[in-house]
């Protein structure tokens, strides 16, 4: 039932329950504490006054003069009670008999002059027994048995106890009180996290937690929302980056072949004149099963789907496959392919040689004539990196981040647009690296670009 109470009623209800817990046994010490010393001064009283008998029948002649003194002695303790006797012979008792009659009496645990109690017609009595010397001639000693009448202490404890338990209650709910204004006033803090956070959408998503000045509990959770919010930040930006990039994309061979079909259909045309709209409109639809494909690969493969076929794969195979297949390019723009070192991994042989396919293929696209493409496998204790370094013009430092993302041109005006790439090729690349628990990376400097695939170890 509390899991559904909310975190103030929580904090309250277990402050009230801890608060009560202490009051009752603070309550529940004092009443013993002060029971024992009420306990404690009948005994001292009832000791006393045993004492006093003693010594007065030290003093009598006999069992007459032993009388008489006690009943000069005891008439003015009106809450005493004594009585003297020998075996069932009385000789001496106090005109209250109701106290003395002790019924079923119930002994303390002291080891020495345990004290009697019992309750009789609403009252209370202790009492204390002793033996004396029997004034005269006869050796056998006198019973003695004193009585305390203690329903003055009786009714205090019942006031006192009572007194306690108000203070109890009241203080209890004082406590909860209490403990509701300072949790309220504690998690005022969070209640303001709450309405900033409440007021986040897509037009403000800078909005940040105020980390400084929330208590230091609650600076770790602040601190991770506004970890969370920059990267809902960023992740939207790039979602409406992709988005607008996407609907640019499909928006130009859509309009091509729309102008196309509708120049053809606005007169009439030879049947040669239809092939040539007929086989643009067959490139344009060309482009867009490419990027459709190439969005459907990216999307299954950065779902984090196990690998197809995992088997060994020896990078530089694949390398000089590719060199293969890039020769006749390579040739015609008068570039060399160079391939150093080896190494080996686990994966997907097909998804891996993709990868290296998109690198060589951009690399041919930016490296200049007369140059070289430079591919070095270098096997360390951590993995195979397969590095592609070519000759061209440098990336700027500030586009290099987002080289793999989807759809994204170093060209922002897109003042290519006879390139075959959907700016997908690198996003691509990045997906299956992680899809084999490595990553891609790239830098550019000095005239000189370096694409990497870091894969991990064939062990891995």
């Amino acid at each position: 039932m509390i899991g559904r109470l909310s975190l103030t009623a929580r904090i309250v209800v277990l402050f009230t329950l801890i608060s009560a817990s202490i009051l009752l046994g603070l309550g529940w010490l004092i009443s013993n504490s002060v029971e024992r010393h009420f306990m404690d001064l009948d005994r001292a009283a009832l000791q006393d006054k045993l004492h006093l008998i003693q010594e007065i029948g030290a003093e009598s002649t006999d069992r007459t003069d032993l009388a008489n003194r006690l009943a000069d002695v005891l008439q003015s303790h009106k809450d005493l009670a004594a009585r003297i006797q020998l075996g069932s012979d009385v000789i001496y008792a106090t005109p209250d008999s109701a106290a003395l009659a002790m019924g079923d009496g119930v002994r303390d645990e002291s080891p020495v002059e345990s004290l009697i109690f019992w309750t009789r017609n609403g009252l209370s009595y202790r009492a204390l027994e002793g033996e004396m010397v029997a004034p005269g001639a006869s050796p056998a000693p006198l019973s003695i048995l004193v009585v305390l009448n203690t329903q003055h202490h009786a009714r205090y404890m019942v006031i006192f106890q009572r007194t306690l338990v108000i203070y109890v209650l009241v203080a209890t709910l004082l406590s909860g009180v209490l403990g509701w204004f300072a949790a309220h006033s504690g998690l005022r803090p969070l209640r303001r996290m709450k309405t900033q956070a409440h007021s986040v959408n897509i037009k403000n998503l800078d909005q940040r937690m105020p980390v400084e000045s929330v208590p230091v509990e609650m600076a770790d959770l602040a601190k991770t929302l506004n970890e969370m919010f920059q990267r809902l930040q960023i992740d939207f930006q790039r979602l409406t980056e992709f988005s607008s990039d996407l609907a640019h994309e499909l928006r130009t061979p859509i309009c091509n072949m729309l102008t196309e079909t509708q120049v053809g259909l606005s007169q009439k045309r030879s049947v040669s004149q239809h092939e040539e709209i007929l086989a643009s409109n067959s490139e344009e639809l060309q482009r867009l099963t490419r990027m459709v494909s190439d969005m459907l690969y990216l999307a299954t493969t950065e779902n984090g789907i196990s690998l197809p076929n995992p088997e060994f794969v020896a990078l530089e195979n694949e390398v000089s496959a590719l060199f293969d297949f890039y020769e006749a390019l390579a040739e015609e723009k008068r570039i060399a392919l160079l391939l150093t070192g080896e190494g080996g991994t686990i994966g997907d042989r097909l998804m891996i040689r993709r990868a290296i396919s998109n690198l060589l293929s951009n690399a041919l696209r930016h490296t200049f004539p007369n140059e070289s493409i430079e591919v070095s496998i270098n096997q360390t204790a951590n993995g195979v990196t397969l590095n592609v370094i070519n000759a061209g013009s440098d990336i700027p430092t500030n586009v290099l981040p987002r080289l793999f993302d989807r759809f994204y041109r170093a060209d922002s005006a897109r003042a290519h647009p006879q390139a075959e790439g959907a700016g997908l090729g690198l996003s691509i690349t990045q997906a299956i690296m992680r899809a084999h628990g490595g990553e891609a990376a790239a830098s550019s400097l000095g005239g000189k670009t370096l694409f990497s695939l870091r894969f991990p170890t064939a062990t891995a």
